[in-house]
């Protein structure tokens, strides 16, 4: 890669995004009264000198102040993959909210029993509650397991992502050794008090670190997701689930962003066994929803439990937990929206998108890499693919990824801003994937002179 080049070209791209869009500008540069100036940390996390601000979004397309519309892959980095503000989502919040009225009144809702019943389906696990965040699902999880097990620590992949769980910023050190992931903001105490680490598709690691006895739980995601798409090898998740029954752990799996892979995620799509299940963000169809579901041995294994208060010091997913209006738009997502026939297009769609990247990858002879769960493709700067989370995070090239996020917004295609990801909707269209072969293509051009 000619690096003066590419900072060339960034520079170029970077004074066109300025230039272009004004208002958006403006718009941060007057927010004054905000952290960051922005209304959420991770919202400064985007190519350019500033975030490109909504005006509107319908399926998969947004259109921000300054009048530029954008195919969009980035779906709200997963919580909008059904399209934003799809039609059957829109009714029932309008429904719940409007014309039956209460979005929450700490009462249950006939809506939940339905949606219990379908994530059982979906995802197997038999005892289901719910939460407003995936976050907040699995730090209940991790509670729960502690309660059960009588073990104080929780295992994670480095470099898996389970929201801002305390427990999971960890990763493995230089010395192959549990430590604390770089940036990390005010932990309460040394992650490594209450977590164990071991890197994703690394059995031999795992072991050790379950033999240790006090590790209650292996919280992890079936195929690492926000460090790039890192995917299990042959055998790797039986041998998971193998380990931890053989030394008396929990298996929750976090499906938040693997749900990509199927209408149940991985755990449907390879057949996986955990004892519990987090999942957030899609479910909802844009409105704040999370979830957790249980085995029904689990279940009645804390529910005989006289000493455990699971009324109200259980109450970790907060007063808003299993709101009506959450419950209501969840319904309507699972029913209408995110159906199985959906997938089966998203899939279709996602592999499509694949094949393009893949093709311009190599026609230009660049050592990277593509990966695809489902409904959702990730091009990475290595060859091979990655294999563990810390092999993925080395592979990361902050300017690279700048100048192609950039490239492509400038040219109204979105992608996951924290990465080269791309998600596909119910209403993304084979010729959204093919415009974006098409300028994908033409940044790769430029970028080799």
């Amino acid at each position: 890669m000619d690096r003066t080049r590419l900072h060339a070209l960034l520079a170029r791209e970077s004074a066109e995004a300025e230039r272009g869009n004004p208002r958006s500008r403006a718009a941060y540069a007057g927010a004054g009264h905000l952290f960051g100036r922005v209304p959420m940390t991770w919202m400064n996390k985007t190519a350019g000198a500033f975030p490109r601000y909504l005006a509107t979004a319908r399926g998969a397309r947004v259109t921000d102040v300054d009048g530029h519309t954008y195919i969009d892959f980035c779906l709200g980095d997963t919580g909008a993959m059904a399209g934003h503000s799809p039609a059957a989502v829109t009714e029932a919040v309008q429904r719940r909210f409007a014309e039956l009225g209460g979005a929450t009144a700490m009462l249950p809702t006939e809506d939940a029993e339905w949606v219990g019943a379908e994530l059982t389906r979906r995802f197997g696990l038999a005892r289901w509650s719910f939460s407003l965040t995936a976050t907040d699902a699995n730090r209940w999880a991790i509670r729960l397991a502690r309660a059960v097990t009588g073990r104080p620590k929780i295992l994670v992949n480095s470099y898996s992502y389970h929201g801002s769980v305390d427990e999971s910023l960890i990763v493995v050190g230089p010395d192959g050794k549990g430590a604390p992931r770089p940036g990390n903001v005010g932990a309460p105490c040394d992650v490594t008090l209450t977590s164990r680490v071991a890197e994703f598709n690394d059995l031999d690691q795992l072991e050790r670190e379950l033999a240790h006895g006090d590790v209650a739980a292996v919280l992890m995601e079936p195929a690492l997701t926000n460090i790039g798409i890192v995917l299990p090898e042959p055998g790797y998740l039986e041998g998971v689930r193998a380990l931890t029954r053989q030394y008396g752990t929990l298996l929750i799996n976090d499906e938040t962003h693997t749900f990509s892979a199927g209408p149940g995620g991985c755990t449907a799509a390879w057949n996986l066994e955990p004892d519990l299940l987090t999942i957030g963000k899609a479910i909802g169809g844009g409105i704040p929803a999370g979830a957790y579901g249980l085995s029904a041995e689990l279940a009645d294994r804390l529910l005989a439990r006289a000493d455990l208060d699971l009324v109200d010091m259980g109450g970790v997913g907060g007063t808003l937990a299993g709101n009506a209006l959450s419950v209501a738009a969840t319904r309507a997502t699972l029913e209408h929206v995110l159906t199985d026939e959906a997938f089966d297009h998203m899939a279709r769609l996602s592999a499509r998108f694949e094949t393009g990247v893949r093709d311009a990858v190599e026609a230009h002879g660049l050592p990277w890499s593509v990966s695809r769960l489902g409904a959702r493709t990730e091009y990475r700067f290595a060859s091979p693919a990655p294999r563990t989370g810390t092999a993925a995070e080395a592979a990361a090239d902050p300017e690279l990824e700048d100048f192609l996020h950039l490239y492509l917004a400038n040219r109204g295609i979105l992608l996951t801003p924290f990465h080269n990801m791309a998600l596909m909707c119910p209403d993304t269209t084979a010729q959204d994937v093919d415009t974006h072969t098409e300028v994908f293509g033409a940044a790769l051009r430029e970028l080799a002179g």
